[in-house]
């Protein structure tokens, strides 16, 4: 009898035991796998789709948790401010954001390195329209352009530059604020029946692939010359994040790069998918980055 209550207690010692180790190891594959979650903000632009999908796809093959969210750029900066949001990939500078830098400086970290250096904003028209070359032609053209200027989300730097811009050069014109999938709607449909438009755009953008516009000079610079584009975070996301603070600081497109990454998301069923497979082509320069 004592032999046999000697032989389960070691049983049950060596189960006891195995399940210990059991979740000793279940708990350190967790803290490897789990790097934490990560929320980015998302503005419904082509190029910010493009590279948060992106760093979505990086992140994620890291082990972070990554969540996207889709705002305005003002509800993202409050965000950020609040810490509700962790990181925001998409700050023009000097000129489209310079609100946002003066209004939230103390409160939201913007990042002093960028990753597209050679991006460009103003006013386009198709390259038919031939009479206009100059924001100085569209007065004397307003009835072709039914006095309108197509834009985009009404919370966008941009936009805020526009409005500067009408009273600058006392436009005869009405901004007329929708989404950036509804602007390049519009721009569509006027190429199609060879008819004028009007819009503020940008590169790096997709749009200039598919037509022929043109900017229109601006030579009071309104919009500024050559923009930067940086990223921001939450005030404390360095301490948090070190290892992906260093990454987003590493991060670094050119021309090329930044417009086969949009056209892959663009013609993907997912963003995701689209932003994985740019990623398995160009493996070596995210390496660059993630090193």
């Amino acid at each position: 009898m004592k032999t046999w209550k000697k032989q389960l207690s070691l049983i049950a010692a060596a189960l006891l035991i195995t399940v210990l180790a059991a979740c000793g190891d279940s708990g350190e594959e967790e803290s490897n796998d789990e790097q934490g979650e990560i929320s980015i903000g998302q503005i419904n632009w082509a190029e910010n789709i493009a590279v948060t999908n992106m760093w979505k796809a990086i992140l994620e093959d890291e082990g972070y948790d990554v969540e996207l969210t889709n705002l305005d750029m003002g509800a993202t900066m409050q965000a950020l401010e609040s810490s509700e949001l962790d990181a925001s990939l998409e700050i023009w500078l000097p000129v489209q954001d310079a609100n946002y830098l003066e209004e939230y400086q103390d409160t939201v970290n913007f990042s002093d390195a960028t990753w597209f250096d050679n991006a460009k904003v103003g006013l386009v028209v198709p390259e038919y329209v031939e009479e206009v070359n100059s924001i100085e032609d569209l007065n004397e053209h307003k009835e072709m352009f039914e006095g309108e200027i197509i834009g985009f989300d009404s919370g966008a730097g941009t936009m805020e530059v526009t409005e500067d811009l009408i009273e600058e050069y006392e436009l005869e014109y009405e901004l007329m604020p929708s989404s950036e999938p509804a602007m390049l709607t519009e721009i569509e449909k006027a190429v199609e029946n060879e008819e004028p438009i009007v819009s503020p755009l940008w590169t790096p953008h997709s749009v200039f692939s598919k037509h022929e516009l043109k900017f229109l000079e601006d030579p009071k610079e309104v919009y500024g010359g050559v923009e930067k584009i940086h990223h921001a975070t939450r005030q404390e996301f360095a301490d948090d994040y070190p290892e992906v603070s260093e990454w987003l600081k590493n991060w670094k497109m050119d021309d090329q790069q930044i417009g086969e990454l949009i056209q892959s998301v663009d013609s993907a069923e997912e963003p995701l998918d689209g932003a994985k497979e740019w990623i398995d082509e160009n493996q070596d320069v995210v390496d660059e980055w993630i090193q």
